[in-house]
C-alpha cells in the first residue's frame, strides 16, 4: 500500500542536491516520519480524549503541527494548496521557526524518558538538508499520504523503514554498521527467549534492530505464543527496552524504528557509553538480557579506557566488559563479536577471555560465515553467555549455508534454523549436539595461559597437507618419464 510512496520519497531526495546518500534519504525521511507520526498519535489521543468528555493537552503548539504546516487541509479534508508554505517561505518556516521550537523541548521536558525529550534530542542533533523549498514541499505531500492510524498500517510502515535502512547499509560508507541481519537477530533472540518483566538492553544500538525484533517476539507471546493481557502490554511499552546510542543518525533512525515498530517513547540515551566508568554501575542499573552487535575495528582514547578494569584501544572488547557488567546476575547475554577474540594473543584479549570464562558460563558460540556482514572484511562469531556462574564447557556451531552470500542472496531464517534447533539440544545432552557442524569444548582442557578458544572442529576431517613445490615438481617430471615411454611403445606398435 505504501511501498510505491516510499520510492517517490526517495526519487524526489535524489533530485534534491542536499541528499547525496542512501544515508541522507533515511535521516531526512525519519524527521518528517516522525513528525506525521505523532501527528497521528496526538490526533488518534484527541479523539479518544473526546469520547471520554476528557480534554487532550496536545504536546505540539497549534501552529507548529503537521496538519498546520506540512499538510494543511481545506473544509472537504482535501489537501488546501492555497494555504500550503512552499519554495523559500516554506525553508524560512522549517529552518527558523519550526526546527528551533522542536529543539527546546529537551530543555521543557520533565525528565529523558518522555516523548517531549525525545522531540528535542532529535531535533538538537538532526538538520533539513533539503534544499530547495519545492522539493521539501513535494516530500511532505508524499510522506502525508502516509497513515499510523491502524496496527496493520504501522506494520507495513515498519517493513518499509527496516528495508530503508538495510539499503542504507547496503549503500557503503558508514551506513553497514546500522544494520545486523535480521534472521541473526532473530536466531540469538531464539536462543535467549526473553519473557515479559525481563529488561533488555542494548548499549551499541545502532537502528534498534534488535530491540524491535525482540518486541516482535514478545508482543507475539514469546516462543509459546501466550496472549498478552493489558498490564503485560503496558510492561512491554514502558519497562522493558532500554538502549543507548552515541552517533546522531543512528539514534534518530533507532527512535523512529522503534516507533514505528510499536514502542511509544522508546527509552533510548544520546551517549558515548562507553563513557560510563564500570565501577558507576549500580545493580539499579543492570539488566535481565542483554543483546548487542558492538562496533568493532574502532579505537577509544586512553581517557575512555580508564573506565575499564581491562584497558584496551579496541572498542568491541570494551563494550564486552560493559555488557558482562550490565547483566544481572543469572541475566543473559548474545553478543556479535569479530573472530578474532577466540584467538587474539595481546594481554587485553586474554584478560577479557579469563574474566568472560570464569565469571560468565559461556555455554553457546555461534561461528559466522564470511559475508553474514554485507561489506563487512572480517568474519565474526556471537558469544551466548550467562552470568554468575563459571564454563565448564562450550558448544560450538559452525555455520556454513553452503553458498557464496552478498546482496542478491543474503542470510535468511532457513540458514540458522538448524542451529536453533540443535542448540537447545546440545544444552541438555552433549553427545546428542556432536553433528559435521558442531562439537563441544570443555573449558578445563584448554591452554590455561591463553584461554585460546579458536579449537578448529574435530568431527571433520583435516585436508591433506599441502605437498612442497619440489615434490609436485619431481612427480611431474616422473608423469613425464612415464609419458614419452608410453608414446613410444604406441609408435613402435604403428
Amino acid at each position: 500500500m505504501f511501498e510505491q510512496v516510499f520510492k517517490n520519497i526517495d526519487d524526489i531526495f535524489h533530485k534534491d542536491a542536499g541528499c547525496s546518500s542512501e544515508l541522507d534519504y533515511t535521516e531526512q525521511s525519519s524527521w518528517m516520519l516522525f513528525l506525521k507520526y505523532l501527528d497521528d498519535l496526538e490526533f488518534t489521543k484527541s479523539q479518544e480524549a473526546e469520547m471520554m468528555m476528557e480534554t487532550y493537552q496536545y504536546i505540539i503548539d497549534e501552529q507548529y503541527r503537521w496538519s498546520a504546516w506540512a499538510a494543511p487541509k481545506d473544509a472537504d479534508g482535501k489537501f488546501d494548496h492555497n494555504h500550503a508554505l512552499t519554495g523559500d517561505d516554506l525553508m524560512e518556516f522549517v529552518d527558523g521557526q519550526l526546527f528551533p521550537y522542536l529543539k527546546g523541548f529537551k530543555q521543557r521536558a520533565d525528565n529523558a524518558n518522555t516523548i517531549e525529550y525525545k522531540i528535542g534530542e532529535i531535533f538538537s542533533e538532526i538538520k533539513n538538508k533539503i534544499q530547495s523549498g519545492y522539493s521539501l514541499r513535494d516530500a511532505l505531500e508524499k510522506v502525508d499520504q502516509l497513515r499510523f492510524r491502524s496496527q496493520d498500517e504501522k506494520h507495513e510502515l515498519s517493513h518499509l523503514y527496516e528495508a530503508k535502512i538495510k539499503n542504507m547499509g547496503n549503500a557503503g560508507r558508514n551506513g553497514g554498521e546500522y544494520y545486523t541481519p535480521r534472521p541473526l537477530i532473530r536466531a540469538m533472540i531464539d536462543v535467549i527467549q526473553p519473557k515479559i518483566g525481563e529488561t533488555i538492553y542494548d548499549g551499541a544500538a545502532g537502528s534498534a534492530g534488535f530491540l524491535c525484533e525482540a518486541f516482535d517476539y514478545l508482543r507475539q507471546g514469546g516462543r509459546d505464543k501466550v496472549k498478552l493481557s493489558t498490564n503485560d502490554l503496558a510492561t512491554l511499552q514502558n519497562d522493558t527496552f532500554y538502549a543507548k546510542e552515541k552517533k546522531s543518525l543512528a539514534y534518530v533512525i533507532a527512535i523512529m524504528n522503534m516507533i514505528l515498530h510499536g514502542i511509544e517513547a522508546p527509552n533510548v540515551l544520546h551517549t558515548n557509553t562507553l563513557s560510563e566508568n564500570l565501577q558507576d554501575i549500580q545493580p539499579s542499573n543492570q539488566h535481565s538480557i542483554i543483546l548487542a552487535n558492538p562496533p568493532f575495528g574502532g579505537k577509544e582514547r586512553k581517557e575512555v579506557q580508564e573506565n575499564f578494569p581491562i584497558q584496551t584501544g579496541e572498542t568491541a572488547f570494551l563494550f564486552l566488559q560493559h555488557f558482562i557488567k550490565m547483566l544481572k546476575p543469572g541475566g543473559r547475554a548474545a553478543i556479535v563479536i569479530k573472530n578474532t577474540f577466540l584467538s587474539n594473543t595481546d594481554n587485553a584479549a586474554i584478560a577479557l577471555r579469563k574474566e568472560l570464562l570464569e565469571n560468565c558460563n559461556l555455554h553457546t558460540v555461534l561461528d559466522c560465515p564470511g559475508g553474514t556482514f554485507l561489506g563487512a572484511g572480517v568474519k565474526t562469531v556471537v558469544l551466548f553467555f550467562t552470568k554468575g556462574e563459571p564454563t565448564l564447557n562450550t558448544w560450538f556451531y559452525e555455520l556454513n549455508v553452503g553458498r557464496n552470500m552478498g546482496k542478491t542472496n543474503p542470510l535468511n531464517d532457513k540458514d540458522l534454523a538448524e542451529f536453533v534447533e540443535l542448540q537447545k539440544v546440545a544444552i541438555s545432552s552433549r553427545d546428542k549436539g556432536e553433528t559435521d557442524k558442531s562439537w563441544s569444548l570443555t573449558i578445563s582442557d584448554i591452554d590455561q595461559a591463553t584461554y585460546d578458544l579458536s579449537i578448529k572442529n574435530p568431527n571433520v576431517e583435516e585436508a591433506a597437507p599441502l605437498r612442497e613445490p619440489k615434490t609436485i615438481i619431481d612427480d611431474i617430471i616422473a608423469l613425464d618419464k612415464e609419458s614419452e615411454a608410453i608414446l613410444a611403445k604406441i609408435q613402435d606398435l604403428l
